[in-house]
């Protein structure tokens, strides 16, 4: 038997404020026991448990490892400006002129993210259009 990924943890100065983002932003919930002032917070959605802990470190370098989000029902644009609406920033815009690339972001509290083309977005290249 391999090891599984059972959560993928986050550091946080506020772990219930910054898992409250991502369960928006992944249309993920968190945990029933999960409340304001808690040391950690989960949360549970489709493509991943997220567990966020209380770090007094404040995030000082760029992350070593970080979340592609691909858009389901949605395009690329229209995600990013949605994620920007929860609180999310722009880092880094490497959107092209063909309209491939992705939008790097940053949550609450400045980790990295990226959000590439959605799944119709990918499928029109697979067939041509796009």
């Amino acid at each position: 038997m391999t090891s599984l990924i059972r959560h993928i943890t986050v550091d946080a100065a506020d772990p219930y404020a910054l898992a409250g983002f991502w369960a928006q932003a992944l249309d993920g919930s968190l945990g029933d026991d999960d409340f304001p002032g808690d040391p950690e917070a989960v949360v549970t959605s489709a493509g991943a448990t997220l567990l966020f802990i209380r770090v007094d470190d404040r995030k000082s370098v760029k992350n070593r490892v970080h979340l592609d989000l691909q858009p389901g029902d949605r395009t690329r644009d229209e995600e990013v400006e949605r994620l920007l609406a929860l609180g999310a920033t722009v880092q880094g815009d490497h959107r092209r002129p063909d309209g491939k690339g992705w939008v790097t972001l940053h949550d609450p509290e400045g980790n990295e993210f990226c959000v590439e083309r959605g799944v119709a977005e990918r499928a029109n290249d697979a067939i041509g259009k796009g």
